[in-house]
């Protein structure tokens, strides 16, 4: 546990030099949270100036309307920064990225930013997987009209990066909605989440992903963790995990832990995200938990969790923003 509770100590000193330097350009500490915790789950040093650098160089990169003049830049910069040895450079990729998006239909907006990060990694396909994000995105509508929005813009892409034949890959998702639905998940937007995360998984045997799910929603309950609904995405992820239920102890130390920070105690939910990010991030760091041939996976599965993260974050700092009449 000590090197995850160092991880809490970088991503602790990383915030307060976010909030400390850029408090006056960001109404929502949530922003400075997720992107702080970037660069602690991908292991990347932190420069105050270089990343204040990158945020007014995206800032000064964009039309006067587009969102990225908004505090996404700040989470934009983060992405970039963490995952790409020359942020500034892959800009221009992010943007034609973005473009492809919505050329093949998605809205301009946080979502479809978020999104296109997803896909700077398909550098010669970027065209085929928008294409592809779209027919998966109409047919998540065509389930679940009322649930599918913007939001599952970036678990689309994702999805689309598994190139899967698209009406069994919708099935699947339907049979875990339907399934953890009867094992009293509660339905709405965060099991659809859920569902799409499962349906990463390699795993063929569907009934062993819901009964470790239901295992950790009751094992989170005995352990006092509320299993909210905005937990499902995490518990996607640590379904993964054969012995899931074991790490819940350890993940609920991490939990308490940032809880009981004077500066992260008023956001016990997305505390709980962390935890589950940090601790498992530091255990493919030191993986006897799994075979090599899974890392490639289980990395994608938490880059699920955390596109949902960031689109629930960010998206509720734009409507507090629209809110307070601010950009």
């Amino acid at each position: 546990m000590s090197d995850v509770m160092n991880k809490i100590e970088r991503y602790k000193d990383i915030y307060s030099q976010m909030k400390s330097s850029l408090r006056w350009k960001v109404s929502d500490s949530r922003t400075f949270m997720m992107a702080a915790s970037l660069y602690v789950t991908n292991e990347r040093d932190f420069d105050i100036a270089h990343y204040q650098d990158l945020s007014e160089f995206i800032k000064n990169e964009v039309g006067i309307f587009s969102t990225l003049k908004s505090q996404l830049r700040f989470t934009v910069a983060a992405m970039l920064d963490t995952r790409f040895e020359n942020p500034q450079e892959t800009f221009a990729q992010f943007i034609e990225a973005y473009e492809d998006l919505i050329a093949n239909g998605f809205s301009r907006g946080t979502f479809s930013y978020i999104s296109a990060m997803a896909m700077l990694t398909h550098e010669g396909r970027r065209a085929d997987l928008a294409s592809a994000a779209k027919d998966i995105y109409k047919k998540m509508r065509e389930e679940h009209f009322f649930l599918t929005g913007q939001s599952d813009y970036p678990l689309a892409v994702l999805l689309a990066q598994r190139n899967q034949e698209l009406d069994s890959m919708i099935v699947k998702i339907e049979d875990f909605y339907n399934k953890l639905d009867q094992e009293g998940f509660r339905k709405g937007n965060d099991l659809q989440s859920m569902s799409h995360i499962l349906s990463l998984h390699e795993n063929p045997d569907q009934q062993d992903l819901i009964s470790r799910c239901t295992a950790l929603y009751d094992s989170m309950k005995h352990l006092g963790i509320k299993p909210k609904a905005s937990f499902y995405p995490q518990m996607a992820v640590l379904s993964f995990l054969s012995d899931s239920r074991d790490h819940l102890h350890g993940i609920k130390d991490i939990w308490e832990t940032l809880n009981a920070e004077k500066q992260f105690k008023w956001h016990k939910d997305i505390n709980f995200m962390m935890a589950v990010s940090f601790y498992i991030s530091d255990k493919i760091e030191h993986s006897s938990m799994v075979e090599t041939s899974l890392y490639t996976t289980i990395e994608t599965l938490i880059q699920a969790q955390q596109a949902a993260s960031i689109a629930a974050i960010s998206g509720a700092a734009a409507a507090a923003s629209a809110g307070s009449g601010s950009n």
